[in-house]
């Protein structure tokens, strides 16, 4: 009898350790499967993290890229303008100046028959020949007239470097200082732009 309970304990205790080592062998399993998740998470995490940043990347780089080429298009149509501002503005410059070329060949014409005209004719025919010179003087100057040519005016006026061309300068009490006294030779301006500008003399 005391053998049968002896054995009785023994495979009592043997059913326990066996029953203990299968949980702990079941636990460690357990373990395992928690740890093996917990890679697979940090695993997948890296991963997502990764495909974030490469995303985030790209998206960088395509804003990057629109930047340029929004740039390059702002450069584009800033040249585009300027070239038709311009373009414009040369029309209008060579419609508004296209006598001037035409005047620079008449106004040594225009001198010549000034000159002319300062001759005091002593005879009958010289006086007509002079009333014929005047006619066309005049018809010339009404021509230039309509193109926007004008004299530029000088006696009595303050000297001024962008209209006159002081060839002398003298002293006297009839004018103030630094005002034309006397035209030597006309200028011309077309509209706002001087031609030629006149020969004066200008007072000290």
């Amino acid at each position: 009898m005391e053998n049968d309970a002896k054995r009785n304990h023994e495979d009592i205790l043997s059913e326990e350790n066996t029953d203990s080592s299968e949980q702990t062998s079941s636990h460690e399993k357990d373990m395992a499967f928690t740890e093996s998740d917990n890679i697979d998470e940090d695993i997948q995490s890296d991963e997502e993290e990764k495909s974030e940043n490469d995303e985030s990347d790209e998206t960088q780089e395509l804003e990057r890229k629109l930047a340029d080429a929004t740039n390059r298009m702002l450069r584009i149509q800033a040249d585009y303008d300027n070239f038709r501002r311009r373009t414009k503005q040369e029309k209008e410059s060579a419609a508004k100046y296209r006598s001037q070329s035409l005047a620079e060949k008449l106004l040594p014409a225009l001198d010549n028959f000034e000159r002319g005209m300062m001759i005091t004719p002593q005879e009958e025919e010289t006086k007509s020949l002079l009333q014929g010179m005047e006619m066309v003087y005049r018809q010339l100057k009404d021509a230039l007239a309509e193109e926007g040519i004008e004299p530029i005016e000088t006696v009595g006026k303050p000297f001024d470097p962008h209209y006159h061309q002081a060839v002398m300068q003298v002293e006297t009490d009839e004018f103030e200082s630094n005002v034309v006294v006397e035209e030597m030779q006309k200028g011309y301006q077309l509209k706002d732009k001087v031609i030629r500008p006149a020969m004066v003399k200008v007072n000290a």
